[in-house]
């Protein structure tokens, strides 16, 4: 197998893995979103929002510089937040993906 082969078949274990995460912390915002509905809390709560961004950039070794990864990570969050949203607005929570 050539060099370029390894390391795409890398990249593509890689990205298996990341959705997995991405897909826990999914589940893991469907939860919170369904707690802060019963708490009568907004979806959207700036302080949290900068402590994640805060905790991730601190956790960055690179290469990826600390912009690149709080782009990243603004993306997440933007989309965790559609799913809060959507089970404190009383939707059901049907993930589209592959069971």
């Amino acid at each position: 197998m050539s060099d370029l082969e390894e390391w795409r078949r890398r990249i593509d274990e890689v990205d298996r893995q990341l959705v997995e995460l991405l897909n826990e912390r999914a589940r893991c915002a469907l939860e919170v979103g369904r707690l802060k509905k019963k708490l009568g809390l907004a979806a959207w709560q700036p302080d949290r929002e900068a402590e994640i961004l805060r905790n991730v950039v601190h956790a960055n070794c690179g290469p990826l510089d600390d912009a690149a990864i709080r782009r990243l990570f603004e993306r997440i969050i933007d989309e965790a937040r559609a799913l809060e949203r959507h089970v404190m607005d009383g939707g059901a929570y049907k993930g589209q993906g592959k069971e």
